[in-house]
């Protein structure tokens, strides 16, 4: 007897997707903010919040997280309502639950005692099909560091085209 195929009556499954796809980033978040320690989550979602990503839309521009109850909460974040969706839609901007090992959720709680630090989402992916969201303990850039950080991007790519420019010749 060879493996199972699927019968007239019976439905074949859905093949698995494979690797990370890539459905939100936020970027403006590394420009306001000095990134210190990284997270992966998973996110508890509705039906129709997974069938919005899955079409490719999401923000995380004002999104941030908080620890309430030894538990990670993800707030701001906008999700679209489904197009196809029914009744049952979510609401875009609700508070969604973030997975994570208690340990995890200890270390940013004490993290972010500090002043001047938060937590911010910083991308949303699928990963092996699952919903992950990768979030960063951070510090807040006060004017002039984001000044700084743009003046060594210039400079760097200034002597990486003036280096460039001299193997040329």
């Amino acid at each position: 007897m060879g493996p199972h195929t699927p019968d007239d009556g019976e439905v074949a499954a859905m093949p698995k997707e494979q690797g990370r796809k890539l459905v939100a980033a936020n970027r403006k978040a590394r420009h306001d903010y000095t990134i210190e320690d990284v997270f992966e989550a998973g996110v508890m979602l509705t039906g129709t919040e997974v069938k919005a990503l899955r079409a490719g839309r999401a923000s995380l521009v004002d999104g941030w997280c908080e620890i309430d109850g030894g538990e990670a909460w993800l707030h701001g974040v906008h999700i679209p309502e489904y197009s196809q969706g029914t009744w049952t839609n979510h609401a875009p901007r609700r508070k969604r639950k973030l997975l994570l090992h208690k340990h995890e959720i200890e270390s940013m709680a004490q993290d972010t005692r500090e002043k001047g630090h938060t937590i911010v989402p910083l991308s949303l992916y699928f990963l092996e099909g699952r919903a992950k969201l990768e979030i960063a303990v951070a510090r807040g850039k006060k004017d002039w560091d984001k000044r700084q950080a743009l003046r060594e991007r210039q400079d760097n790519l200034e002597a990486q085209r003036a280096m460039r420019e001299k193997r040329d010749l």
